[in-house]
């Protein structure tokens, strides 16, 4: 089971001088998640190396039990320290492909052509998408095999409106992640801020908020043992 996470290179949040990357619990919860399921896991970037992390997700009261544990992990700080370029990464070698979020995605992956072809190539030939909170913003440019946006049709969510608005980053993003997943035709839920939510649709699944990261890494790691004891890859982007 090959898993590719695809991190962040970006690092400026906006105009404001400060500095976002990749949000640290959406990241270090879900890698353990894979690892203790066995996956073998390659993480990538749009510029490899040590990819940014938002400086607010290390804030001592934002620590949970995983990020504590990837703070003293010398193996994984190696990993992350050393990603893979995007450029360099062949879709076809992966079983499924997972994006945290973090305020970064909205300005790099959205739009860089290599991420969203790995998202493409991996839908198209039926192998689970996943993203979390702002990492969903990766799906803005996506298409099916159709030509109609990725997320047309489908059950999706990711970082709210009224999140954006609670840390007061509604006129500094680039886009605001409901409202591209709703404006490309997507069937847009969501729970009350904060709380864990996640929704599944085939072999696309989005989670809401930094909460939801646990249960978007198990729904994926779920579905590929689906795909995997029946033998086939399930959901293809024909639907």
């Amino acid at each position: 089971m090959r898993i590719l996470i695809v991190l962040t290179s970006h690092s400026q949040l906006g105009n404001t001088g400060r500095k976002t990357g990749f949000w640290f619990e959406e990241f270090a919860a879900p890698y353990y998640i894979f690892r203790n399921s066995r996956a073998e896991l390659t993480l990538a970037s749009p510029n490899g190396g040590l990819p940014p992390i938002d400086p607010r997700s290390e804030r001592p009261e934002m620590q949970t039990e995983a990020a504590i544990r990837f703070q003293a992990d010398g193996y994984a700080q190696a990993e992350l320290a050393n990603t893979r370029t995007l450029s360099s990464i062949s879709a076809r070698d992966y079983d499924a492909v997972f994006y945290p979020g973090g305020h970064g995605p909205l300005w790099d992956l959205a739009n860089d052509p290599h991420s969203i072809a790995i998202i493409e190539t991996l839908f198209y030939t039926g192998r689970p998408v996943a993203l979390v909170c702002h990492g969903a913003g990766a799906l803005r440019y996506t298409r099916a095999a159709n030509g109609r946006p990725l997320v047309a049709g489908k059950s999706v969510t990711g970082f709210s409106n009224a999140e954006e608005a609670a840390v007061e980053l509604t006129d500094v993003v680039p886009f605001l992640v409901e409202d591209i997943l709703r404006n490309n035709g997507g069937n847009y839920s969501k729970h009350d801020k904060w709380l864990p939510y996640a929704v599944s649709d085939g072999n696309l699944i989005t989670g809401q908020n930094p909460a939801s990261s646990n249960a978007v890494a198990n729904a994926l790691v779920e579905r590929l043992r689906i795909s995997r004891a029946s033998g086939t890859r399930t959901d293809s982007a024909a639907k």
